[in-house]
């Protein structure tokens, strides 16, 4: 399912490899892609509501991301 922020998404253009690292590896090459990107919180809330547990999504890396979805599910207690 493909939405109109996708579209606009800079990550579509980039290696999708970055955007995955590996036990231990980086999330920053990612990160400064998302840091240009002009749909990142579409991008972030998508990865939140939709429960995301891998990647590099809204500019943000597996265990913050982890962190948000966990305080998300804190608030709806």
């Amino acid at each position: 399912m493909n939405s109109s922020w996708e579209d606009d998404a800079l990550c579509a253009q980039t290696d999708p490899e970055a955007f995955h690292p590996r036990p231990g590896g980086t999330s920053r090459p990612a990160k400064k892609v998302c840091d240009r990107c002009s749909v990142r919180p579409e991008c972030l809330e998508y990865a939140i509501s939709s429960e995301q547990r891998f990647g590099v999504w809204g500019g943000v890396s597996q265990q913050e991301l982890r962190r948000l979805v966990q305080a998300r599910h804190g608030e709806a207690a």
